[in-house]
């Protein structure tokens, strides 16, 4: 299905283009690179890296080389991907959180905790979460319905509220006293010193520099992983087994060494399931409910056709794979808003890449907001096009031209878990509301993922 998108007075003529970034014409010198870094990392990347195959920088005495190239990125994270280690600059901005779990851990720490964690997320163990999820979507259903009319709402916030919710029913079998509010305040407060991180070590600044909102990420840190800390320490002196992920990751074992990890390891890896999960995930159908408002014909389509799936009943968990106009909205709002849009690797040796020589210890960046929009990969690359993943054009695409979870052997390992998540959530809100935008134009915002500058306020109605 091809969407023309709809003008400021609902016609297709003039339409409204998605937000974006517009890119400058060319790299910027040094005093406007680094408040751009800090306001926007995606701010500073050029015209070219959105047409050409690489593009070539240098700063501070450092070149960094952007892949766009399909074959390319294919050789950086899969072909080639024992030659490429996690970037010094982002674990700089996420290990003091995140410890060292599958997100930040490299090498045979990595590759133990993969092999423990794998069968966790087994297609048949993440279909037992998904009445959770529909649960979950039913209650924000109703609470949006219970306050239709009266003011608007902010959907991102909804978003992270309800994936917050499903992850910690199916993590840890309930909130465990968990203030879900303040885990939001948190993850916010920390994500946003990022862009500081990165920044300070462009120009090689010690760790110890002090930057704005530093204190407050150090406290969000700190409450976040003492609160994991706690709920694990519990459980494992408890020893019950409740089949919720905590559960499975204390029970969890590398099938080669049989090791298992001890409290810090745990807490590390749900750690990066609470915050890269529900944060992902909610991000992705707040894009979407966004475009949907840009594009009123295609909620229509997705309502009908659950309409037509559930025969006018409940959605239930079988349905969920005969939904497949609601899937490719999904993965079209993560091809335009990726939710995690850029994958750095630092080189472990001296090698070449596309004749580029890249010597041990430069940054390779995967530009994926850039790839997803690139002139050479997409037609009209700004459009909304949901038919974009219909299978026969889907199949016709260079696999490694749509990242939105990675590639490799380091692919998002819940992927699968968050597309069952995001369509139950999309399905059962869609077919019961409609979403204005109540506010101006969203800026993008990456702050390791990609959010709404300010939020997304909606105004909703009962679908008629």
């Amino acid at each position: 299905m091809t969407i023309a998108p709809r003008s400021d007075d609902g016609s297709a003529a003039g339409a409204r283009v998605p937000a974006r970034i517009r890119p400058p014409a060319a790299m910027l010198p040094a005093w406007r690179l680094l408040p751009a870094v800090v306001r926007n990392p995606l701010e500073i990347w050029p015209q070219a890296v959105y047409e050409e195959p690489t593009f070539r920088r240098r700063f501070v005495s450092r070149d960094t080389l952007f892949v766009m190239d399909p074959d390319l990125i294919r050789e950086v994270l899969v072909d080639r991907a024992d030659q490429f280690e996690k970037s010094r600059s982002m674990l700089r901005a996420l290990e003091p959180a995140l410890g060292r779990g599958l997100l930040t851990a490299d090498g045979p720490h990595w590759r133990w905790q993969r092999r423990a964690a794998s069968p966790i997320f087994r297609h048949e163990r993440i279909r037992d979460c998904v009445p959770v999820m529909i649960a979950a979507a039913e209650a924000t259903r109703d609470r949006w319905l219970a306050g239709a009319g009266s003011g608007p709402i902010d959907v991102a916030h909804e978003m992270m509220r309800t994936t917050f919710d499903i992850i910690v029913e199916t993590m840890l079998s309930g909130h465990g006293g968990i203030d879900a509010g303040r885990v939001e305040r948190g993850i916010s407060d920390y994500l946003e010193s990022t862009s500081w991180t990165v920044m300070l070590g462009l120009v090689r600044a010690p760790d110890w520099t002090p930057y704005p909102g530093r204190r407050r990420a150090e406290a969000a840190r700190d409450y976040l992983r003492a609160e994991v800390l706690r709920i694990v320490a519990a459980r494992r002196a408890a020893g019950d087994d409740r089949g919720d992920l905590i559960s499975l990751l204390l029970a969890a074992e590398d099938p080669e060494s049989g090791q298992a990890m001890d409290d810090r390891e745990l807490a590390d890896n749900l750690l990066t399931f609470i915050t890269a999960g529900h944060e992902t995930t909610a991000l992705a159908l707040t894009w979407a409910f966004y475009l949907l408002d840009l594009h009123p014909e295609a909620a229509d389509a997705v309502a009908a056709e659950a309409e037509a799936v559930t025969g006018g009943g409940p959605l239930r968990p079988e349905h969920l794979d005969e939904l497949p106009f609601a899937r490719q909205v999904l993965q079209e709002a993560m091809r335009l808003y990726p939710p995690a849009p850029i994958v750095v690797r630092d080189a472990s040796e001296d090698l070449v890449l596309g004749g580029e020589a890249v010597p041990r210890g430069m940054s390779v960046f995967v530009p994926v907001y850039a790839v997803h929009r690139h002139a050479a990969l997409w037609s009209d690359p700004d459009r909304f096009d949901p038919g974009r993943f219909a299978p026969e054009a889907a199949k016709a695409r260079h696999r490694y031209a749509y990242l939105p979870f990675g590639a490799g052997p380091r692919i998002c390992i819940g992927m699968g878990f968050a597309l069952l998540e995001a369509t139950a959530i999309l399905v059962v809100l869609v077919r019961a509301l409609r979403g204005e935008a109540a506010g101006a134009q969203p800026s993008l915002k990456l702050r390791v993922t990609l959010r709404p500058g300010a939020g997304m306020p909606m105004r909703v109605a009962r679908r008629a």
